[in-house]
């Protein structure tokens, strides 16, 4: 249980370290848009989801949790053509709209690509390494009492997540790669995007038209 200053802190924040746990999961959320397409509700997605073991995991109760994540962050997206995408477009399409999905819903992985990789790829500066997750998080701790919080082992296990988020959309080649790739941003996500008018996500997948 939270310590009641703890959770004030917590409420104050827009960030959450939740995806120590809550990760890319690119097939669990392929998985679920396939069945949003079947035109199930949420509830009917969960149940299919659990029934069928779909996720493939060892426990029924963290396949429910996922199932709600990836419905969440689907949700997010607030875009029925990306959610198609996902389900039916070759996977390093729909693993580019699940990174997006990702930075929708939580707000520390908008800021990291924006901030960070964004801002690298604007400098046209492709260095990448430990010292640049150190100083993203040193700056977050700064501004913010809750992620100022968080126990160093959480920061280690987040960094760990955002560097396999990079890996796994190919701006890394591995995770002790020391230079970032130049990823090109598929039409129809740089079409939803300004569509929506949210250009500043733009900068994350090198784009800047």
């Amino acid at each position: 249980m939270i310590p009641q200053n703890k959770k004030a802190l917590k409420e104050a924040s827009p960030y959450t370290g939740v995806i120590t746990r809550e990760q890319f999961l690119f097939y669990e959320m392929r998985t679920t848009a396939r069945l949003v397409e079947e035109g199930l509700t949420a509830a009917e997605i969960a149940d299919r989801i659990c029934k069928e073991n779909l996720f493939q995991y060892p426990t029924e109760k963290s396949v429910r949790q996922m199932a709600f994540t990836c419905i969440r962050r689907l949700k997010a997206l607030d875009d029925p053509e990306l959610v198609s995408a996902i389900a039916v477009q070759p996977s390093e399409i729909a693993k580019q709209i699940c990174l997006y999905a990702m930075m929708k819903q939580y707000r520390l992985v908008w800021d990291f690509m924006v901030t960070v990789i964004g801002e690298k790829y604007h400098l046209k500066d492709l260095s990448f390494g430990k010292i640049d997750l150190n100083t993203f998080f040193m700056r977050l701790q700064e501004q913010d009492d809750w992620v100022a919080a968080w126990s160093e082992a959480t920061i280690r296990k987040i960094k760990q997540v955002l560097t396999r988020v990079l890996v796994e959309n190919e701006y890394l080649d591995s995770a002790t790669s020391d230079r970032l790739n130049p990823v090109l941003i598929y039409p129809i996500l740089e079409n939803a995007i300004q569509e929506k008018g949210d250009t500043r996500a733009l900068a994350a997948f090198n784009c800047f038209s």
